[in-house]
């Protein structure tokens, strides 16, 4: 499988939370995204907004950055946003259950670098950058398994 990228602007907050609306719908429970990029440079945005948009009552998305796993009820089964950053060891991502979470629930995760090989193959990597210092942001899009082709198309779709 050949690696796929695409790289996406937005100008604002608000353009970025549009994007991870679009592509919270076409997400089904095994789909894993890692979520890259410095601190501040949007990811719990990102994932706080796909989240809410998939939520049917709406409540708040605080950063499992302390909790390292929060789960939500989605509309096809659970919602899992996890902070690796504090993580140390991948045993550790095994106790989270994380490893059983990538098979049956929808996963968000932040500081992905800390899954070492146990890193989803399949899974959509997003990287988040704020190349200007203001409230711009580029997204990039890298995957291989032909799944994702046709939702990421959405997201590029929305920026034209």
């Amino acid at each position: 499988m050949s690696r796929q990228t695409i790289r996406i602007t937005t100008n604002s907050p608000e353009e970025t939370c549009a994007l991870a609306q679009v592509l919270g719908p076409c997400l089904a429970a095994g789909d894993v995204l890692l979520l890259s990029g410095e601190v501040g440079a949007g990811k719990t945005h990102f994932a706080r907004c796909l989240i809410q948009g998939l939520l049917e009552e709406p409540e708040d998305v605080p950063s499992p950055t302390y909790t390292l796993v929060q789960s939500y009820p989605g509309p096809e089964g659970e919602i899992w946003h996890a902070d690796l950053y504090r993580l140390t060891d991948t045993t550790e991502i095994e106790e989270l259950g994380l490893i059983d979470a990538f098979e049956t629930a929808i996963c968000l995760v932040e500081w992905p670098d800390r899954l070492g090989p146990l890193t989803p193959p399949a899974a959509l990597s997003l990287t988040l950058e704020a190349p200007a210092g203001d409230d711009s942001r580029v997204l990039t899009c890298e995957w291989t398994a032909p799944a994702w082709t046709p939702r990421v198309k959405e997201l590029a779709d929305v920026e034209s």
